[in-house]
């Protein structure tokens, strides 16, 4: 085989490989340039892990909707039924916990962390991203990343079952992070080291009402 051919060869597994990235996380949209140096998250924000316990009293839970969902929509609705199965339960201390989530397991994803993805996501979604992962470490793709911050998290839809008690929340993310691409060689195939990558994820984290396991895992990604 020639230099050429095996060139072309590797360029179309790249390509490939790269597609498969993107359809397991969501959309990346928006480039933009960063107007001053960007840095990595504080160390003790990076161990943070996803604080989804929920927390008695706080505001009127009405108001505390508003704040992170359409406070007149069906989720709405949800949302009320969901603090009626387990008093305590605020949607906006939920949607913080999802933004230090959205974080921990964008990273472990980008970094390839596959034991610290295991118990954050469903089966489905952890063989989804761990296939993603492997993939790109057979055609020898290493990924660079920063995480900047979450710009949005906000509540998109909700669906409680009475039955079971079980609760779906759909959570809208716009987050931001330097991330870069190499090949074996170290060459960049994706991304650019000094711009900040604006990415919308859509993901729906689902737990039991009132089960003594206060962690909600990730079922589902999209964007």
């Amino acid at each position: 085989m020639d230099d050429m051919t095996q060139l072309i060869i590797l360029a179309a597994i790249a390509v490939f490989v790269l597609w498969r990235l993107k359809g397991v996380l969501g959309t990346r949209t928006g480039y933009e340039r960063p107007t001053g140096p960007t840095s990595a998250p504080a160390p003790d924000a990076r161990r943070r892990g996803p604080e989804f316990e929920v927390i008695d009293g706080g505001a009127d839970l009405d108001a505390d909707i508003a704040r992170v969902a359409d406070a007149d929509g069906e989720s709405a609705v949800a949302l009320r039924r969901m603090a009626a199965a387990e008093p305590g339960f605020r949607p906006s201390e939920f949607v913080e916990g999802a933004r230090h989530a959205y974080e921990l397991i964008l990273m472990a994803f980008e970094t390839g962390d596959i034991p610290a993805l295991r118990p954050l996501l469903s089966d489905e979604v952890f063989e989804s991203f761990a296939a993603a992962i492997r993939a790109r470490e057979q055609e020898g793709l290493t990924v660079e990343a920063r995480f900047i911050g979450v710009k949005e998290a906000r509540i998109f839809s909700a669906i409680f079952t009475d039955d079971s008690r079980e609760a779906d929340i759909e959570v809208r993310f716009v987050g931001e992070l330097v991330s870069v691409v190499r090949n074996a060689e170290h060459q960049v195939v994706e991304g650019d080291p000094t711009e900040i990558r604006r990415q919308t994820d859509l993901w729906t984290f689902t737990r039991r009402m009132g089960a003594d396991d206060p962690n909600w895992i990730l079922t589902a990604t999209g964007g």
